[in-house]
């Protein structure tokens, strides 16, 4: 389907023209027409689906056509990260270019002149405010936010959000708005407590679900399995071999990509960290020298794994095994955008097996294994025989065996009537207060002597 299909007006036709926006992805299909109706949304589809313009530009549309409200706030776009904020910020200012529609981005930093520019942008009244929880949450409790006249109410990467701790910040934003206003709710999952949320601030929702697609085809996959102190070895191996540039590596932890930047930089790679410890104007130099070509490679938590979208990464390295398989679809979507080619590579440790076998099991393919280099040692053996078949057969037989001394124990102590074997009587324990104890002999009576 067409973006000129639906009822849009001819300058945001325009805007997406310029853009070279043409064709509608599955969930903007399915979603525009829902939310121009006017209804609440619940749609759950994977990051790269273009989630984005699905919400905005039918917002955008209708916000154009309805009169203005000074210094007042008329949407809210709810996102768990200063830099998925800034993207979708830009993504914006082109939507509405021909658009009489104001925007403002609100994240945290540092920066004292930033947050009073926010203040005052407030203040005077924005359309469509693009927020995180936290900072939001500052600027309400100083006094000066109106949020009375908003009209509709989104929230993107609610999963994540929720993952991050923000329950209870998005229920004190919603505590403040109207009741009668529209509210979207995009994720990329759909656990337990992103249902209860939606319960609890949506009114019959319509649902989209776009299933969970697996890597592009463009991705040429492989796995080292390895042990967890050649990782770092086989790293610097990936690198040497020339995969060296527009590299994105994944590890579990900010100690893990704090320490693992430092040793690649001591190695001469052009590396930088990225994590949630980074202030906001850290984190923005870091995108940007690495979009421009002055960092090679970027060593990061999963905070990098949603919603930042760089077009023309040449690798993905999952250093440690994601916990869930659509965790590892994020990660590897990062790489062959735009119909390009890619590559991802994972270190599989063996204490990483068993999330292994469940994400190749989601896939339902067998990732190629690479052979480790014979310098860094023997790797570990995989076994023919899956971790989840192994626990099986292991539980079957220990049952097995607690099963028939159950049996011989119930043999001995109550046998057929018709059994002439004798049962041999349990043998009295002699009473002891303490394993050891030996009883003191009674000292011996003298004899009385007569006076």
């Amino acid at each position: 389907m067409r973006f000129d299909e639906f009822d849009f007006s001819d300058e945001l036709l325009d805007a997406l023209d310029a853009m070279h926006f043409q064709e509608c992805t599955p969930i903007q299909e399915q979603s525009m027409g829902l939310i121009l109706d006017g209804y609440d949304l619940i749609a759950c589809a994977q990051t790269g689906t273009g989630k984005t313009a699905a919400y905005l530009l039918p917002v955008i549309d209708v916000l154009a056509d309805t009169p203005r409200n000074d210094h007042a706030v008329r949407c809210i776009v709810m996102v768990p990260t200063h830099e998925l904020a800034l993207q979708i910020d830009r993504q914006m200012e082109g939507f509405s270019y021909y658009l009489p529609v104001s925007s403002l981005a609100i994240h945290g930093g540092n920066d004292g002149k930033n947050f009073a520019r926010q203040q005052h942008a407030l203040r005077s009244g924005a359309d469509l405010v693009i927020a995180t929880p936290g900072r939001l949450l500052a600027h309400m409790k100083m006094g000066y936010v109106d949020f009375s006249k908003v009209e509709v109410f989104i929230l993107d990467e609610a999963d994540r959000m929720l993952d991050m701790g923000f329950s209870e910040d998005i229920m004190r934003i919603v505590s403040e708005l109207p009741k009668e206003r529209q509210t979207l709710m995009f994720s990329a999952t759909m656990p337990a407590n992103i249902q209860k949320l939606a319960r609890t601030i949506l009114t019959e929702p319509k649902e989209v679900k776009i299933a969970v697609s697996k890597p592009a085809e463009k991705v040429d996959q492989s796995v080292y399995i390895c042990h967890d102190y050649q990782k770092e070895n086989l790293l610097k191996h990936i690198f040497e071999q020339g995969f060296n540039k527009r590299v994105i590596v994944f590890a579990s932890s900010k100690l893990k990509v704090r320490q693992l930047s430092q040793e690649m930089r001591r190695s001469k790679w052009k590396t930088a960290e990225m994590h949630s410890d980074l202030d906001q104007g850290q984190r923005e130099q870091v995108m940007h020298d690495f979009r421009a070509g002055r960092i090679d490679i970027l060593i990061a938590t999963d905070i990098l794994s949603r919603g930042i979208d760089i077009d023309d990464i040449a690798m993905v390295v999952n250093y440690d095994v994601p916990h869930e398989a659509e965790d590892y679809v994020h990660r590897v979507g990062r790489t062959a955008r735009a119909n390009s080619d890619g590559k991802a590579v994972t270190f599989v440790s063996e204490r990483d097996r068993r999330r292994w076998e469940a994400i190749e099991k989601f896939l339902d393919i067998r990732i190629r294994r690479e052979e480790i280099p014979a310098e860094y040692g023997e790797a570990p053996k995989e076994s023919d025989i899956p971790a989840q078949q192994r626990r099986k057969k292991f539980n079957k037989n220990r049952s097995g065996r607690k099963t028939d001394k159950n049996k011989a124990n119930k043999s001995n102590t109550a046998p057929a009537e018709d059994s002439k074997t004798p049962v041999p009587e349990k043998k009295k324990r002699p009473n002891r207060r303490w394993r050891g104890h030996k009883e003191k002999s009674k000292p011996k009576k003298s004899p009385e002597t007569n006076a």
